[in-house]
């Protein structure tokens, strides 16, 4: 299988979502205070590099999140996540308020460098959400799948550069 390299990892160049084949739109590190924390891939049925358009499709898509880095721990995952939800909801994440906390539970457990996360959203399904390749939960909702696509995917991410390399522009 053909993988593309970013952090120092590897990852596929498409995924199989169900019956769909997802291609890897774009991949990016993110990093703070010039430390790898994780790698971020955005896998499309086609390829795009509109954000708004990603954010608001009720399409199969998927994010991979691949840990590159100790420092990574449930307390700031969950600071982060908190704060990628207020953003991309512009401050209302009541309607999905519920859901935020089952969808944080996922990061409960420590991490470790070289865990992988994988978000796969299925419309009329909701956003399906595995560990290390092992299914964990599925969350409900075209709504927490814009919310949560639109962490990366909002006017303003948390980390431009990696939104720029998830929508293939860089």
């Amino acid at each position: 299988m053909a993988q593309h390299k970013v952090g120092g990892i590897k990852i596929p160049y498409t995924i199989k979502s169900e019956e769909t084949t997802l291609l890897l739109n774009g991949a990016g590190v993110r990093e703070k205070y010039f430390i790898d924390l994780f790698a971020l891939g955005l896998y499309l049925k086609v390829k795009c590099s509109d954000a708004h358009k990603i954010m608001n499709a009720d399409e199969p898509m998927a994010l991979k999140l691949c840990v590159l880095s100790h420092l990574i721990t449930s307390e700031r995952m969950y600071a982060s996540m908190d704060d990628g939800f207020v953003r991309a909801t512009e401050g209302n994440t009541a309607p999905i308020a519920d859901r935020i906390v089952q969808f944080k539970t996922i990061f409960d457990n420590n991490f470790k460098k070289g865990d992988v996360f994988d978000f796969i959203y299925h419309p009329l399904k909701g956003t399906s959400i595995y560990k290390n390749g092992v299914f964990h939960m599925i969350i409900p909702g075209l709504d927490f799948k814009k919310a949560f696509f639109g962490i990366w995917m909002f006017k303003r991410p948390p980390d431009s550069n990696i939104q720029e390399k998830l929508l293939g522009k860089e």
